[in-house]
């Protein structure tokens, strides 16, 4: 079952080769395919192309798929190429004349389009919220460890000092700067491609600022054209949002590694996200955070994979995007489920609140040493180089632990935490999650 049949049959090879992992990842986007024929519906009812009876049977059908889709009931039959035309045959097999009216004025190429696009949307939504998650962790953890102190490294060698309250900052910090990105890709994929058709537009005299309206987007993506060459340069942006926290939690998790390990010792991972060895009965790995940074890699690498598959093709439509799918969906589990985990192990991990008391980390209150020399009146070169030949010569006097007196702007002393949440809430205001879900709401209510 085609929508394109025309009475002629494919070789069945070709036929699973075209098709590819469409039937597979279309089940992913009945939601959204719902959405759209419903805003469809009734815009065309509004130019006249359907009549009341019509729009009203359209209606109860699509809220009918649209609750078998909550409930998970919803399926691509056997033989049906992909969810849009499982979607309009249930329409034709119910309502007939009804049915076949649905996909006036429309492509597949804009209705992929948009169901993308809904379904994008939603999936930066969910990791927004789960970003925003664990950034209330880190936030919430800095305060609570901001005054219990970690080694500072650089080169991988022991520098100053530092704090768990910094760390973690740090980090939320970052995620803040993550959701300026995720931001810019959410404002790409909030346009309305619906009336592009197959790229150039329709006779039909189609209503696009109504769909735009009734389907939560902010604005129509304009040019026919250009609306068709948004597909896989869309995705792109959205992927690299997705590198871009990926950057952030492959980071950290490569972090909790070197943290955990018995060289290190500054954390404890509980024991119920650890695994063992096969062989070496004492052994507590931290396969979680190895995992992650592997995922968070790969996901990073996918803005690149994108651009391979449509980097290189003119304007118009071709079957080479269909890869894009396959690149571009299962991206989001992959890294919601890092964004999870992290959250989960940093609710519970165990920071070591005595490090300092190791001998190994006397030399990092060397630069306190210079600084107070300067706060003394001694020029900063010649306080660098009297400490420096000290340490060198071994005369070097070992300090135990002491307060330290940091007050600028994000020192240990003052981590400016409102400022990082004032950061994050900025970042993540423009993501209209409130206006999008009233929109839905709307479309699909009786």
């Amino acid at each position: 079952m085609k929508l394109w049949d025309k009475g002629y049959d494919i070789d069945k090879f070709t036929e699973e080769f075209t098709v590819g992992r469409d039937r597979e990842l279309d089940v992913y986007l009945a939601k959204a395919d719902v959405l759209g024929n419903m805003a469809q519906a009734k815009m065309l009812h509004s130019i006249g192309l359907i009549n009341d009876t019509e729009l009203e049977q359209l209606e109860e059908g699509l809220r009918c798929i649209y609750r078998m889709v909550l409930d998970g009931t919803f399926v691509i039959d056997e033989g049906v190429e992909d969810v849009h035309s499982q979607i309009e045959f249930m329409l034709t097999e119910w309502y007939g004349e009804a049915g076949k009216k649905i996909h006036t004025g429309r492509s597949r190429n804009d209705q992929v389009l948009v169901d993308l696009k809904l379904y994008t949307r939603e999936e930066i939504f969910t990791i927004l919220q789960n970003v925003e998650g664990l950034f209330d962790i880190m936030i919430q953890k800095a305060e609570q460890y901001k005054d219990v102190m970690l080694p500072g490294y650089t080169h991988l060698q022991i520098a100053m000092p530092s704090s768990f309250g910094m760390w973690f900052s740090a980090y939320a910090e970052s995620l803040a700067d993550d959701i300026l990105q995720l931001k810019a890709a959410y404002d790409m994929v909030n346009t309305n491609p619906l009336g592009s058709g197959a790229g150039y537009g329709s006779s039909v005299p189609l209503n696009r600022t109504m769909t735009t309206e009734l389907l939560g987007f902010r604005d129509l993506a304009y040019n026919s054209v250009y609306a068709q060459m948004q597909r896989g340069k869309c995705e792109k942006n959205v992927l690299y949002a997705v590198g871009s926290i990926a950057q952030t939690l492959g980071r950290m998790a490569y972090d909790i590694c070197l943290y955990a390990c018995g060289n290190f010792g500054f954390v404890h991972l509980p024991d119920r996200y650890t695994t063992g060895s096969s062989i070496m009965p004492h052994k507590k790995n931290p396969d979680i955070f190895e995992l992650m940074r592997a995922k968070c890699n790969r996901l990073q690498s996918l803005p690149y994979q994108m651009s391979m598959v449509c980097g290189n093709l003119p304007s118009g439509y071709f079957r080479d995007m269909q890869l894009t799918k396959e690149i571009f969906m299962p991206a989001f589990k992959e890294l919601n489920d890092c964004l999870h985990i992290a959250g989960d192990v940093f609710n519970v991990m165990e920071v070591n609140t005595d490090i300092f008391s190791d001998e190994r980390y006397n030399y990092l209150f060397t630069v306190e040493d210079v600084n107070d020399m300067v706060a003394a009146g001694v020029p900063f070169r010649e306080a660098y180089k009297i400490v420096g030949m000290k340490v060198q010569n071994g005369e070097y006097t070992k300090n135990a632990v002491r307060p330290i007196h940091h007050t600028h702007e994000g020192s240990i002393g003052n981590l400016c935490l409102d400022k990082i949440q004032a950061k994050f809430n900025r970042a993540k205001a423009g993501i209209d999650v409130d206006f999008v879900h009233k929109a839905e709401s709307e479309l699909m209510s009786v």
